[in-house]
This record gives structure tokens, sequence and C-alpha cells, in this order.
């Protein structure tokens, strides 16, 4: 499989913008596609996650700031982020995985960095106050 390759980090000051694209040939038929980031000694953590039907989960702290989309027609998963913080800092990842099966039966995608396999590189982000 073709890998995932993130571009579009960079440096901002707080309040500014930076939108995240990842090329993913081959894995936009994946049910979960999702942006995570890490921070200086901290846990992968999950920022954004799209499933194949467009059902979005979004991380607390980043609602109603960032925006993540999917693009077909590239092959890319996209992620604006607006209204930067200082805590948005970190390298910034995009996965994609396998939806997994709820008791219930619904598909639902894990938020846990663990449950996914496929990773890009990483694009660091880095905002200044």
């Amino acid at each position: 499989q073709a890998p995932l390759v993130e571009t579009g980090g960079g440096s901002e000051h707080s309040g500014g913008s930076l939108r995240l694209t990842c090329a993913a040939p081959g894995s936009m038929n994946m049910w979960c596609l999702g942006w995570f980031r890490q921070g200086p000694g901290r846990e992968r953590e999950a920022v954004a996650i799209i499933d194949y039907t467009g059902k979005i989960q979004y991380a607390d702290s980043v609602k109603g700031r960032f925006t993540i989309s999917r693009d077909n027609t590239q092959s890319a998963l996209i992620l604006q982020m607006d209204r930067l913080k200082p805590e948005d800092a970190g390298v910034y990842y995009c996965t994609a995985g396998d939806g997994h099966k709820s008791y219930t039966g619904d598909w639902y995608c894990p938020p846990g960095s663990g449950a996914y396999k496929r990773w890009g590189q990483g694009t660091q982000v880095t905002v200044s106050s």
C-alpha cells in the first residue's frame, strides 16, 4: 500500500491558521481516517477522525476551531486548523484504519492510537504566543 504523507505543517502565531494535507492513495476506502498529534513528552492523541460515512469525532480541545474533511477526488485527508493556540503545537500524524464493531452492531472508529497500524511520518506544527 502507498504510504501516508503529511504536508502543511509549519510555524504560526497564536490565532493563526494552518492547513494540513495527507496524501492517502489506496487508503481512502478504509473505514477510519484521522489526525493525531503528539506534543513533547505527551502521548499521541486523537485530534479528529472521520469515518467512511462522514461521521466525525473531534477532541474537545479543538472543537469549533479545527475541521477535518476528505477529498476523495484527490485521495487526500485535510485538517484545517484555525484560531491556533500554543497548546496545539506538536507533530501531527495522519492515520488510516479499520472500523471496530460495537456490541450493538454499529461500526465506530476507536479514539486510541494503538488501534491504528498505518501512519504517516508526521509534520511539525509550532504555535508561538
